[in-house]
């Protein structure tokens, strides 16, 4: 576990220093593009946040290779290589659109492209368990096929949900650290090496999204672009796919002393890839929703929009920092709750815990429907919209003005200094999602 530790604040370490660099980088080589339609930034903000992300991935595997422990990984699988070279595919192909717009089929065929490299060297699922049938080998093909495919949906499923500041970094950073827990599970408390290749992604995938959260929280200095957000969705897929694809549930039964525990154990995987899913829960169901929306409008399944899981959110009434939390929240409670299940998936207080955590999101979701009356006594303690307007204590408390004022001289006028731009009453704050 030390050296886990010491990798995800070596690869937080480097990613955070070199956020500011690329930044700056990014502004002198153009990489500001102009707000579109659907952004819902105000300001030109620089991408290419990738740069800084991909050197902090090689800064990892770097140090995972010099340590005593680690380095067995990189000895007795191909895995970690297989992981660097798909990374790099995707990292190029990110960087070139965040600069040039490249169309969305060439990225598409570069996703795809990337996630065959990493079967060529190994990366790739080589059975299935199935409920009631047992381990399911699959062919060359059939493993190909699925490990593609899986790549594609988890890279393009992050890269929709990267629509508010610290959005996507935040919930695979979520997604990382329960498929860190579970992989770790497998492989020091059970013994099963197949497992030490996946915890040490998501160790490394941590401590990226750690070390970039800082500059992109809101209002965010910088974005990941597509440079960041493929690379760390290809991240998230090999990880998903090691440990799926590569543990042998056989090896599952010996330690846990029989088929019926081996089953509790495996619950999260025993359904084709369920694990993968269930970390990237929200990400997908926003990609899956994207895809029919636009298909029903008679647009490219590939067309952005402003009808993200995020937009609606603010559409509602939530804050950009609220709607951001609250993905959090949903997703911890998704990837966590599974986990949680998977190891105690007898235990009623497991579910009873994951419904009034559901009930507790739920509420949270309807939270701008109402505005409590907060007592006079508690405003300080609130935030600001639950306080009651000065305006209006002050006008239920002062006299009934009479029908006309005096109009103020013109010298105690320009004594205010107000010219044609000045209000004289207080503006209102509008948020920028209000104003569309």
């Amino acid at each position: 576990m030390r050296e886990y530790l010491l990798t995800l604040c070596i690869t937080a370490a480097v990613t955070y220093l070199l956020t500011g660099p690329v930044r700056k980088f990014a502004i002198v080589a153009g990489a500001m593009p102009e707000i579109r339609a659907r952004d819902v930034h105000r300001e030109p903000t620089p991408r290419l946040g990738g740069i800084a992300m991909f050197f902090g991935l090689c800064a990892g595997l770097l140090v995972a290779d010099h340590l005593p422990n680690l380095n067995a990984v990189f000895e007795n699988s191909n895995e970690p290589r297989a992981l660097l070279s798909g990374a790099a595919l995707i990292w190029l192909i990110g960087v070139l659109d965040d600069k040039f717009e490249i169309d969305a089929l060439i990225k598409l065929g570069g996703q795809m492209i990337a996630a065959g490299v990493m079967v060529m060297q190994g990366l790739t699922i080589l059975w299935i368990p199935v409920p009631g049938v047992g381990t399911v080998s699959l062919t060359s093909g059939q493993g190909t096929l699925l490990t593609v495919a899986l790549v594609v949906i988890t890279i393009n499923a992050v890269n929709f949900v990267d629509g508010l500041d610290g959005l996507a970094a935040g919930m695979v950073c979520i997604a990382s650290a329960a498929s860190f827990m579970y992989a770790y599970r497998i492989w020091y408390g059970y013994g099963i090496e197949a497992a030490a290749p996946a915890t040490l992604f998501a160790a490394i995938l941590m401590g990226m999204c750690l070390g970039f959260l800082p500059h992109n929280m809101h209002p965010a200095r910088i974005f990941m672009g597509d440079s960041g957000s493929m690379l760390i969705g290809l991240i998230l897929a090999a990880g998903a796919i090691s440990v799926t694809g590569q543990v042998d549930p056989a090896a599952m039964k010996l330690n846990f002393g029989g088929t019926r525990d081996a089953t509790h154990a495996m619950l999260p995987v025993f359904i084709p890839l369920l694990m993968p899913l269930t970390i990237i829960a929200i990400p997908f169901a926003d990609l899956v929703l994207a895809i029919v929306r636009r298909t029903w409008n008679g647009k490219s399944p590939f067309a952005a929009d402003r009808g993200h899981l995020h937009h609606r959110l603010l559409e509602i009434g939530h804050s950009h920092s609220r709607a951001v939390l609250i993905m959090y929240f949903w997703s911890a409670l998704i990837a966590f709750g599974t986990v949680a299940y998977s190891v105690h998936s007898t235990s009623v207080w497991i579910l009873l815990l994951i419904v009034a955590l559901s009930a507790l999101g739920l509420v949270l979701l309807l939270l701008p429907r109402f505005t409590p009356r907060t007592p006079r006594w508690a405003e300080s303690f609130v935030p600001p919209r639950y306080r009651r307007r000065r305006a209006e204590s002050a006008a239920q408390e002062a006299p009934t003005a009479p029908l006309a004022a005096p109009v103020a001289p013109v010298r105690e006028l320009s004594a205010l200094k107000l010219h044609g731009s000045t209000a004289v009453s207080e503006r209102p704050r509008v948020r920028s999602h209000e104003r569309e």
